[in-house]
């Protein structure tokens, strides 16, 4: 028969039962933390969304080094260099080369340009290169060249431009007419095209998977020179809407929060597809120095109380109108930029970086070799020097 006794004297006191019960409290210590932690971000995610920022940051970058540290992208100085974002890639443009860079800072694609007025736009994960008045347009994503097209002479480039979703507009000059838009679709097929009989033609924007095209036309009127932004749905030839900008003469149009956006030397005006008149916001005698249209929400403006000086204000911009931050500003700034919640404002000696409100969300001191900024979707930032291009991570 089986011993079923216990000898109390010799019994392990219950050491072996002990361990797994440590390793299910550090278990659940450590799922606790885990959950503090994630709480916090949630927090912050609720709040502003920024936490989702910072986790997307750890997730990509890990412990990248902040600015400062070795150069993330390198590239031949130029005074014509111009710069564009794609992901974790950077596409730079001068007057003899575009070339697309990896995060590494190696090279991707390259190719020879001969350009006199270079001209760098993105959207939708892609970058138009072009030159204004000049004939030679390249469209690059991450990975090199996927369109070109070039102009005659005669029919010179005016301007281009990316929505979000990738669709391209391109204005140019026609013979016989005040101008010309062609419109291609995220495939770079040709969709639409028209001709203005009437008025010279600036710019053009479409909205979203082709709904409408908006296109800046320049006239006068008593001796004035007027702006007009004509509408167009891509499966008509006659316009179906315009609106008039007034007392200003536009210089730029884009997308903010589902409207047109158009920016002129005295105010921002905002109109819905169809035509009708959302919102405005004049300078009150201020004068445009920089501007962004590429925040997610929000547009903003850097305005000079007398056209020569650095005493200003720095301006949020809702799609309605409204103003959602305003900053004084009595020190010379080099350059701003928007990305998705944020807006990058380097000066002379520091970069900053705002969240919609002109809050301060992170900033970085010694920058004087910088001379540029690029905003990034996830609250990152890249410092453009003459040679070189540096990560700053919050």
């Amino acid at each position: 028969m089986a011993d079923t006794t216990r000898d109390i004297w010799n019994d392990n006191d219950g050491e072996e039962e002990k361990k797994p019960r440590r390793k299910l409290r550090g278990f659940l210590l450590f799922l606790l933390t885990l959950v503090a932690v994630l709480g916090v971000v949630m927090f912050a995610a609720y709040r502003d969304g920024t936490g989702f920022d910072v986790l997307r940051r750890y997730l990509n970058y890990g412990g990248a080094e902040k600015a400062g540290s070795e150069a993330v992208y390198n590239f031949d100085a130029s005074s014509s260099n111009r710069f564009a974002v794609l992901g974790d890639r950077l596409v730079v443009l001068s007057d003899t080369r575009l070339r697309v860079l990896n995060a590494s800072g190696g090279e991707v694609w390259s190719t020879a340009v001969s350009m006199t007025a270079p001209a760098l736009e993105s959207g939708g994960g892609k970058a138009v290169a072009y030159d204004v008045g000049g004939t030679a347009l390249y469209v690059v994503d991450q990975n090199g060249e996927v369109f070109s097209l070039t102009a005659t002479e005669e029919e010179p480039l005016i301007s281009a431009s990316l929505n979000e979703e990738g669709w391209l507009a391109v204005t140019a000059k026609m013979k016989g007419y005040k101008g010309c838009v062609r419109v291609y679709d995220s495939d770079m097929e040709e969709v639409f095209r028209f001709r203005s009989s009437r008025r010279f033609l600036t710019d053009a924007w479409v909205a979203g998977k082709g709904e409408a095209l908006a296109a800046v036309t320049l006239g006068q009127e008593n001796g004035t020179f007027v702006s007009n932004v004509v509408l167009y749905r891509l499966t008509e030839e006659e316009p179906y809407g315009n609106y008039d900008i007034t007392d200003g003469l536009v210089a730029d149009i884009g997308w903010v929060d589902g409207k047109f956006a158009a920016v002129s030397d005295t105010s921002l005006t905002f109109a819905g597809i169809k035509g009708e008149l959302e919102g405005s916001f004049g300078y009150k005698g201020a004068h445009l120095r920089e501007y962004d249209l590429h925040g997610d929400g929000f547009a903003a403006v850097l305005l000079n109380r007398y056209q020569s000086g650095s005493v200003g204000r720095l301006v949020t911009v809702g799609a309605d109108g409204t103003e959602l931050g305003s900053l004084e500003v009595s020190e010379e700034v080099q350059d701003i930029s928007a990305a998705g919640r944020y807006l990058a404002v380097l000066y002379l000696d520091r970069l900053v970086i705002y969240n919609q409100a002109l809050e301060t969300y992170a900033s970085l001191k010694g920058t004087e070799s910088a001379r540029g900024v690029l905003m990034r979707t996830d609250g990152s930032a890249l410092l453009l020097s003459s040679e070189s291009a540096k990560l700053f991570l919050p």
